[in-house]
C-alpha cells in the first residue's frame, strides 16, 4: 500500500490553551497510538491533504523533528462542524508482525454484459472492511464484473483477499446487476416478436 509522509514536532505541552496556539498557527494536534505509549506531535494542515481528501487510502509515515519515523493508518479524524478545519488526528502505528483493520476500496474490472443489456449497476460495498499485516493490504481489491449478466451478483467471496481476511458475511454482495426499466420493455418487446412469429408460423 501506498504511503504518505507527514512531518510533525513533538508536542511538549497538551492542554487546551497550547492546543488553541497550534490550530491557530495552522498545525493540527495528533495522537500517535499503538505503541508502549501515546506520542502527541503536530503538523502543518496543508499536509492531510493527501491522505483525508481523497477516495483511495494510504498508510502514514510519520516522521518527527527528533528523527523518529513511525509507520502508521488513519484511525480518526475530527472536524470543525462549521468551518470542516482539521481538528484533530489519531494515527495508529502499525508493525510487521500485527494485523491491523482497514476500509479498502473496491475497483471495477471489466463490463457487464447485463448493463449493455439495459441493465442496472448497484454497487453497495465501494470498500471492504479486512484485517491483514500492512505488507498484505493492497491500494483497493478488484471485482471483475465482466461475467455479470441481468441479476446476477458479486459475492465478497469471489474477490481475491489478496492475503488479508474479509470482516464481511459471505453473502454479502459487493456489486450487481439489477433488471431497469429499459431491460424489462427489451424483453417484453422480444417476448411480443416470439409471439408473432410463432402466429405467422402457425398460419403458414
Amino acid at each position: 500500500m501506498k504511503s504518505i509522509t507527514i512531518k510533525g514536532s513533538k508536542r511538549e505541552s497538551v492542554g487546551k490553551v497550547a492546543t488553541k496556539a497550534l490550530r491557530n498557527a495552522g498545525k493540527v494536534p495528533c495522537v500517535l497510538y499503538g505503541g508502549e505509549q501515546p506520542i502527541h506531535f503536530s503538523a502543518e494542515e496543508l499536509s492531510f491533504r493527501s491522505l483525508v481528501y481523497t477516495p483511495n487510502v494510504y498508510t502514514a509515515t510519520i516522521e518527527l523533528e527528533s528523527g523518529e519515523k513511525f509507520n502508521a493508518i488513519l484511525q480518526d479524524i475530527q472536524f470543525h462542524p462549521v468551518t470542516d478545519k482539521i481538528l484533530h488526528v489519531d494515527f495508529y502505528q502499525l508493525f510487521s508482525d500485527k494485523e491491523v483493520t482497514m476500509d479498502i476500496p473496491v475497483k471495477l474490472v471489466g463490463n457487464a454484459p447485463g448493463v449493455i443489456a439495459g441493465g442496472s449497476l448497484r454497487f453497495p460495498k465501494r470498500k471492504l472492511r479486512v484485517k491483514g499485516l500492512p505488507d498484505n493490504l493492497p491500494d483497493f481489491f478488484n471485482a471483475d464484473i465482466s461475467k455479470l449478466k441481468i441479476g446476477g451478483k458479486l459475492y465478497v467471496t469471489e474477490i481475491d483477499d489478496n492475503g488479508c481476511t474479509f470482516l464481511h458475511p459471505e453473502n454479502t454482495v459487493v456489486v450487481q446487476v439489477r433488471r431497469s426499466r429499459v431491460s424489462a420493455v427489451v424483453d417484453e418487446d422480444e417476448d411480443e416478436d416470439s409471439d408473432e412469429d410463432a402466429t405467422e408460423t402457425a398460419a403458414e
